[in-house]
């Protein structure tokens, strides 16, 4: 990917993560948005090392997910992303993200060694992940679920689900809307 192209893809998610914030994209909105949301503020970073491999970016990257415990990798997460609360999240460099997601504190989304669903997850386009929730092994969240608060889910979850509970049960088939809101593209 040539340079210009890099430049062009990190502008886009930077855009569109900070529409889910702001419901606008102004360089006001951004600096705002930046200042007092630290969640998009370590998201900005994070797609910016994910586009440019620097030393210093790292560094900087490195020492904001100390300051506010947030743990991803953003070369797997779509583009419109909200990190909701800051603190304790903590998502394995290989998951995948869909696009116009939420998560919120205390989520963990991460990897089974071994079994049946060894592997990672993968979770689909307008997912709400609320606080709490642990999402391991290689299983599929659908479009617009909704996990709810500290639910565990170590199986898949089909489009439009409402889960709940410990290990995750559906509980509605009504989705993510009006969890999910100023989406870009939709």
């Amino acid at each position: 990917m040539q340079i210009s192209d890099r430049y062009n893809r990190l502008i886009y998610l930077v855009k569109s993560d900070l529409y889910r914030y702001a419901g606008e994209i102004t360089f006001k909105s951004f600096l705002n948005t930046y200042i007092r949301e630290p969640g998009f503020n370590v998201l900005v970073w994070m797609r910016i090392r994910a586009s440019i491999k620097s030393k210093v970016i790292g560094y900087i990257l490195f020492r904001k997910r100390i300051k506010f415990g947030i743990d991803i990798q953003t070369q797997t997460i779509g583009e419109g992303f909200y990190i909701g609360h800051f603190g304790q999240i903590i998502v394995h460099n290989q998951a995948i993200i869909g696009v116009n997601c939420n998560i919120s504190h205390g989520v963990t989304i991460g990897i089974s060694n071994r079994g049946k669903k060894m592997g990672v997850p993968i979770i689909g386009n307008y997912v709400y992940i609320a606080p709490g929730a642990k999402i391991f092994g290689g299983i599929k969240i659908g479009n617009n679920a909704v996990i709810g608060a500290n639910a565990v889910v170590n199986d898949d979850i089909p489009d439009n689900a409402v889960v709940v509970g410990i290990p995750a049960k559906i509980v509605s088939l009504k989705g993510s809307d009006g969890f999910i809101n100023n989406v870009l593209n939709k």
